[in-house]
């Protein structure tokens, strides 16, 4: 795969012929292809899982309306139950939620392989820093700001915003991917 992949990356790093300028340049944009290819993935997941997560989300709202309406009539035993079990439903859709956000992870580590093949002993030339840095250390603060740069820019973007837009759904309690947007 590297062998595929080697020729294109490395002319990440001759964008601009100068030296330091392109160790962090190319990084930076290793690191947005690392984001967009995590996105991408949490997209695809996200989508596969829809109904499992839209049936999550139902079951929190139903045991939270439930748990109040009880709390209201002022049965104690019901209230707590029902609460019980909303607290399970909410681990539930908070751990898929989790899991899903690793999805975007894989890559990093894949661009870490690669750049260890080429960084680890030279090191990254940056400005200010002129035996080269660490390339670990580089990657993690470029692709922090990928991942800002990316959050920014995929609303906007024609695949990711549709994506984007769903995602926003799930955040608003009581609503699910499948309504359509306000």
């Amino acid at each position: 795969m590297w062998d595929f992949c080697d020729p294109y990356l490395l002319t990440l790093y001759r964008v601009t012929g100068i030296e330091r300028l392109d160790g962090l340049l190319g990084t930076f944009l290793v690191a947005l292809l690392v984001t967009i290819i995590g996105e991408f993935t949490i997209s695809i997941v996200f989508r596969v899982n829809r109904r499992h997560l839209d049936g999550l989300n139902s079951d929190l709202e139903k045991y939270s309306n439930l748990s109040r309406e009880a709390l209201r009539r002022g049965d104690a035993a019901s209230y707590k139950a029902l609460n019980k079990q909303g607290n399970d439903a909410y681990g539930q859709v908070f751990f898929n939620r989790f899991g899903l956000s690793a999805a975007s992870l894989w890559p990093a580590f894949f661009a870490l392989d690669w750049m260890q093949r080429h960084f680890a002993e030279p090191g990254i030339a940056v400005p200010l820093y002129p035996s080269g840095a660490n390339y670990v250390v580089v990657f993690l603060l470029c692709y922090i700001l990928a991942r800002i740069v990316f959050g920014r820019l995929k609303r906007h973007l024609p695949y990711f915003k549709g994506q984007y837009a769903m995602l926003q759904r799930y955040d608003k309690p009581g609503e699910t991917a499948e309504k359509p947007p306000p």
